[in-house]
């Protein structure tokens, strides 16, 4: 009762026609309309909680029905209720696969591109048109953000090493669950491949040794250290206040704080407004009155004090 089977004309002696994952013959599918299957996931998942854990991130959720979810996550928030459930999803309506599966977030594969692309191709367009898109899921959710994981090409190399610290200033001020992957924080480059062994460049093994903190390391402490102290951050909109295919000003606020990203893509430097931000809290700029100049590719975080 576990398993997808199609036993209609199978006969004995013949392979059981079972399933498979998403076309790959070492992963047999599950049948998601099976009590026995539900049971089994719910066994799992509170197994690991009652070791301590805090949440289950979803492995390629896309790929179950939401009512699967639906009826199998009530059932372990029943024991711990305050246990967080995020599912990996790459594509599809977002909103209603949150809303339909009752999980807390998905991952935001969407803005992750928005950022790559906005940022290596100099199109601050694409980037804002990313974040408006982002702003509109959290009517329904908070996402799961994200500019590097396990599956893509790492960030230092798809926007390039001196744009790295661009694409962590709007990871962490724009709403969602920040998620930093592992070396990411010391720039470490990998190019992913379509091939067997190809996320080998992307997964390296952990060196012997903490390495030495780079510039890039401490940008990530300050801007970790920010949202820290901005919780708020998690489901506040932002509003793109100057755009330009290479300068971009992001303004993300409530009613008593702001905090203002602002970005130079080009080899010269620039002058943008400084959207009543007060105070430079990360990257390098030189504040003005209601200007911010910002060296060649240069980047900023602020906050209204």
């Amino acid at each position: 009762d576990l398993f997808a089977i199609d036993w209609s004309g199978w006969q004995p002696g013949q392979p059981v026609p079972v399933g498979l994952f998403e076309g790959h013959d070492i992963l047999v599918a599950l049948d998601h309309d099976s009590r026995v299957t539900e049971d089994l996931v719910v066994q799992v998942m509170t197994h690991w909680l009652e070791r301590g854990i805090d949440g289950w991130r979803l492995d390629a959720a896309y790929a179950v029905p939401p009512a699967f979810w639906a009826r199998v996550l009530p059932r372990v928030r029943e024991r711990f209720p305050d246990a967080w459930f995020s599912g990996e999803v790459i594509h599809g309506d977002a909103a209603a696969i949150a809303r339909d599966s009752t999980m807390d977030s998905l991952t935001q594969y969407e803005l992750w591109q928005g950022i790559w692309h906005g940022i290596a191709d100099g199109n601050g367009h694409e980037l804002a048109h990313a974040i408006e898109r982002h702003d509109a899921l959290l009517a329904t959710f908070a996402p799961t953000t994200f500019v590097g994981n396990h599956d893509v090409t790492r960030i230092a190399s798809a926007v390039g090493e001196r744009f790295a610290g661009h694409a962590a200033a709007v990871l962490f001020t724009v709403a969602g669950t920040p998620v930093v992957y592992a070396g990411d924080e010391y720039g470490w480059t990998g190019v992913k491949e379509e091939r067997e062994g190809g996320d080998d460049a992307v997964r390296p093994e952990f060196p012997a040794e903490v390495p030495a903190p780079t510039d890039l390391t401490h940008a990530y402490e300050a801007l970790i250290a920010l949202r820290r102290r901005n919780p708020w951050l998690h489901r506040a909109h932002t509003d793109v206040v100057h755009l330009t295919n290479t300068a971009v000003v992001l303004r993300t606020a409530t009613a008593d704080a702001a905090v203002v990203t602002a970005l130079n893509l080009s080899d010269d430097p620039v002058e943008v407004p400084v959207a009543d931000a007060t105070q430079v809290e990360a990257g390098g700029a030189d504040l003005g009155d209601g200007t911010l100049r910002l060296p060649a590719g240069g980047w900023a975080v602020l906050s209204r004090s």
